[in-house]
């Protein structure tokens, strides 16, 4: 699914109203009624709510939905801004109909003017500044939202939590944004929304359809993606029911050092488990009677090195490698990777201590096999490159990254956000808090090196890989809890994950086709 920008948004909005045709009002409507059902749906009718809205078209949204709500019996009170100079076209209709059925408040915006008192309220709209807003609040708009946010009474944000801006917030006054419980978005979520830092402000957020024209949303270019089950079910490779081990690719791995020869056999149940026909995995020795019993399924090639990797060698064979999972960073592994680097013509899978050594060794850097996919979580990706001031910067090092070395990195988080060469970025929407556990990235690993191996593009297998990994994670809460997730339970429940992804998108049912 597509992410736009705000001002590409406003301009789905204007070839709807001048094609469907419909008019700006009766859009606003149609948007405002949706809100109008969530809260019926989710919100008790002897709530006594506070509707604010601002002078702008998002207050245009926040007059229709109370003037709905006090249809369906909400005990609504409205608070409009004395600024009528300041009135978009669609508030003042708005303004009108809501006065023929319901009162509101004026608010003085002045500097020093009166806050009103909310403690007779138990829910509030927050209608105040929409996504249009290319500035930080300040003034008396700032002191409201300060008022509204310490009121301790929920919030819901009508389209994205008032002072917030829909991109970049490298620049606003994170003091005065609204502190949203709950925030619906129109049609499309904010690119905003998938940064950290911005969770505090927009809560739980859903997407609630307006009907914007599909045919323009086809049509238009971004860079920004999130992905969704129908999606990935297009990437997914169907299997012939003559195929072989061989038909879906040898793969190696490259992980363990003593002590650490557990990430070696997590990584592993990854890839066997993301359907790779043939694995491989090159340990030190001390680690082969450990594989051969926690994962038989699984070849080894033993180092020369009791303790560590010293050595890799390449067979034909291989259609994909992943390294770094618990390998250490001693100075004969380090001169391992680097010849690994110089000799592979496969792109590479790199996480954990390969991508420590990438960042102590930046001439490795111009080393990468084009299309490789780099798996940092944001510590090791500051150490790749340089420390960010939030999560927006980071994501723009990371394309300038990834361009400048023709590589895709999985860039890991609760939005894990995949960057390619193009600049291009899918957000992923599957995964819980539980899966922030040790060996959850070694899974990972394994799994992207098992989709590889099977043909998919270092594109498609770093989008849909990290979907199922987070869909099995979600799928283990089924049996058991957040705080008790182990790594291993997210490779144990991989054949769910590839089922349910199957079973829920119609999956064999359609012709597959790839829209990205």
């Amino acid at each position: 699914m597509k992410i736009f920008t705000t001002a590409q948004v406003a301009e789905l909005d204007r070839y709807t109203i001048e094609n469907e045709p419909i008019t700006a009002i009766d859009l606003m409507e149609r948007a405002s009624m949706q809100v109008a059902d969530w809260i019926a749906g989710n919100i008790d009718y002897n709530q006594r709510i506070a509707v604010f809205a601002g002078p702008g078209n998002n207050g245009g949204d926040a007059l229709a939905i109370g003037r709905i709500l006090t249809w369906m019996n909400f005990n609504i009170n409205v608070f409009i801004p004395d600024t009528p100079e300041r009135f978009s076209d669609c508030f003042r209709i708005n303004l009108t109909r809501l006065n023929e059925i319901a009162n509101f408040t004026s608010l003085s915006w002045a500097e020093d003017a009166e806050l009103p008192d909310l403690i007779e309220f138990d829910y509030i709209i927050d209608g105040l500044f929409g996504a249009g807003l290319s500035r930080k609040l300040s003034g008396f708009p700032a002191r409201l939202v300060h008022h509204i946010n310490n009121s301790g009474i929920p919030i819901l944000s009508i389209d994205i939590p008032s002072g917030l801006m829909g991109e970049d917030n490298c620049d606003n006054d994170l003091r005065n944004i609204i502190r949203a419980t709950h925030t619906l978005t129109f049609e499309f979520p904010k690119l905003s929304f998938f940064f950290r830092e911005n969770e505090l402000f927009t809560g739980q957020w859903e997407i609630l359809p307006i009907g914007l024209h599909e045919a323009v949303i086809q049509k238009a270019v971004t860079s920004y993606f999130y992905s969704d089950i129908q999606t990935m079910a297009r990437i997914l490779k169907p299997r012939n029911r003559f195929s072989h081990k061989g038909t879906f690719g040898h793969a190696l791995l490259i992980a363990g050092s003593y002590g650490k020869m557990g990430a070696a056999v997590l990584a592993a149940m990854g890839c066997l488990r993301s359907g790779a026909g043939l694995l491989t995995v090159h340990l030190p020795k001390s680690g082969n009677q450990i594989m051969q019993i926690a994962l038989p399924e699984a070849m080894v090639t033993m180092d020369e090195s009791e303790n560590a990797i010293s050595g890799i060698s390449l067979s034909a064979s291989y259609r994909a490698i992943g390294i770094g999972p618990g390998i250490g960073k001693l100075p004969i592994t380090v001169k391992a990777f680097r010849n690994l680097l110089e000799i592979s013509n496969l792109p590479l899978v790199i996480d954990a201590d390969a991508l420590n050594i990438l960042s102590e060794n930046r001439k490795f850097l111009d080393l990468l096999p084009a299309g490789s996919v780099l798996t940092p979580h944001p510590v090791e990706f500051e150490r790749l490159t340089s420390k960010a001031g939030s999560e927006y910067e980071r994501l723009m090092l990371a394309r300038d990254f990834c361009k400048s070395y023709n590589v895709f990195m999985v860039l890991k988080g609760r939005y894990t956000a995949t960057i390619s060469p193009d600049g291009s970025c899918w957000f992923n929407t599957t995964g819980n808090p539980g899966m922030a556990t040790a060996g959850s990235g070694d899974v990972l690993t394994g799994i992207l090196t098992g989709l590889l191996a099977q043909g998919y593009t270092s594109h498609e297998a770093a989008i849909l890989g990290v979907y199922l990994h987070g869909l099995a994670g979600d799928l283990s809460l089924g049996s058991s809890s957040e705080e008790a997730l182990l790594a291993s339970d997210i490779a144990l429940n991989l054949g769910n994950a590839f089922s349910s992804l199957k079973s829920n998108s119609g999956f064999g049912k359609a012709e597959k086709k790839n829209h990205f």
